[in-house]
């Protein structure tokens, strides 16, 4: 029996940790393995202040190992598109339909400078000044939308994280319900505060 296949995600200054909370948390709960990768072994502070280790760098990944990569959105997301180790990374995705890419918030900025959303609808969180000032984003391919899925490609807006993470847990074929990770429910009912260990 094979080794079950690996969740890639890649981290940057400044990525923003809560836009890939849910994800993160859909993988432990079907126990996938996650490896966190960077452009190298130091310390990657988030846009909320932490202080993250990454388990490996760029140049250990090895494709065969994983069916699943994440990018995070970021705050300062031209840092990040000036340092050439993340953007020559990301351009072995191009036409790789065999492992499911999410991308979120401002990351798929980095996927069109590699040109891996060549030929892909995709949404960005990007301010339209930005959109016009770069001339690798093809803005004919952009959908006005929170998601948008084409092929093996998530890609959503920073609001949408739940509804990212619960697409591509389906996409890996996770059984992920709709109402997964939804808050509060309306109205209030003590009924839905009492759990049990096995479900009745």
């Amino acid at each position: 029996m094979s080794e079950k296949k690996k969740a890639a995600i890649v981290i940057y200054p400044q990525f923003s940790n809560y836009e890939i909370s849910i994800i993160s948390a859909i993988f432990r709960a079907f126990a996938k393995e996650i490896i966190v990768f960077s452009a190298d072994r130091s310390v990657v502070d988030s846009e909320e202040g932490f202080h993250f280790i990454p388990d490996k760098t760029l140049s250990e990944f090895v494709l065969e190992d994983y069916d699943c990569l994440i990018l995070p959105g970021m705050w300062c997301f031209p840092d990040v598109l000036k340092d050439s180790r993340y953007i020559d990374f990301f351009t072995q995705f191009k036409d790789k339909n065999g492992i499911v890419i999410g991308s979120i918030s401002s990351s798929p900025i980095l996927l069109a400078k590699a040109g891996v959303l060549n030929g892909r609808k995709f949404c960005a969180g990007l301010f339209e000044e930005d959109i016009d000032h770069y001339d690798f984003i093809n803005k004919e391919n952009i959908i006005r939308a929170p998601l948008v899925i084409d092929r093996n490609i998530i890609t959503a807006m920073g609001s949408a994280y739940r509804e990212f993470a619960i697409e591509i847990g389906r996409k890996l074929n996770f059984n992920c319900g709709e109402e997964w990770f939804s808050g509060i429910r309306k109205p209030i009912r003590s009924e839905d505060y009492i759990f049990y260990r096995n479900h009745k």
